[in-house]
């Protein structure tokens, strides 16, 4: 089987917006309230940080199951890791998501600005600089024949589908409009001169927009 290319279970607002502005420590996305966009699979019986019982089953929770089936390695912008710009200020921040992040693969971090490899758990985060053609034959190597995900942000994903190489996407979006932000599209028609959209609408009020190349 070929290895692809995917962006999967990215998460918009239906005017497109990916994450707020004014970022911080604090505050991943900004001024945007991440519950309003990712209740939806933080509801499924399937979420990774799930502590009760329960949850619901269906197409939401097919998507959240199937996150991580076939994924290699990871390539997200810098933004996704964390809030600071510049030069490394503070090397001892090793992102969001504490000792046990939820990749389990390795990961490649786009900056210009960059910095020693390390691991957490079963996660391995390389800082690169290189266009998306290069970190991505970087990132096949080290999926070992598994998919590579784009992970995100939103200008990271732009990045690859404007060079061309990005195979697969799923897009999540929710009924929530933020009105400013960080922009994934203006309509998901823009990339129907290359690729084949199927519109499949859940009953938590999510729409899941699937992508695949002509």
């Amino acid at each position: 089987m070929a290895q692809l290319v995917r962006v999967q279970n990215f998460t918009v607002s239906c005017d497109g917006i990916a994450a707020g502005e004014d970022q911080t420590f604090e505050q991943p996305f900004g001024h945007a309230e991440p519950e309003r966009l990712f209740s939806w699979a933080g509801a499924t019986a399937s979420w990774p940080n799930r502590t009760d019982p329960g949850g619901t089953r269906g197409l939401d929770d097919y998507f959240t199951r199937d996150y991580a089936r076939g994924i290699g390695a990871e390539i997200m912008g810098r933004n996704k890791f964390g809030p600071q710009r510049g030069p490394w200020e503070n090397e001892e921040w090793r992102g969001w998501w504490g000792d046990e992040p939820p990749f389990h693969t390795p990961v490649f971090v786009l900056t210009h600005h960059k910095r020693p490899s390390f691991t957490l758990s079963d996660t391995t985060f390389h800082f690169v600089d290189g266009d998306p053609a290069t970190v991505l034959a970087r990132a096949r190597e080290a999926a070992r024949g598994k998919d590579v995900r784009i992970g995100g942000g939103a200008t990271t994903v732009r990045q690859f589908l404007d060079a061309d190489l990005v195979d697969t996407l799923h897009v999540a979006v929710s009924p929530v409009r933020l009105g400013h932000g960080v922009r994934l599209w203006d309509s998901p028609d823009e990339l129907l001169d290359r690729f084949h959209l199927e519109v499949v609408p859940s009953p938590s009020g999510m729409t899941h927009h699937l992508f695949w190349r002509k």
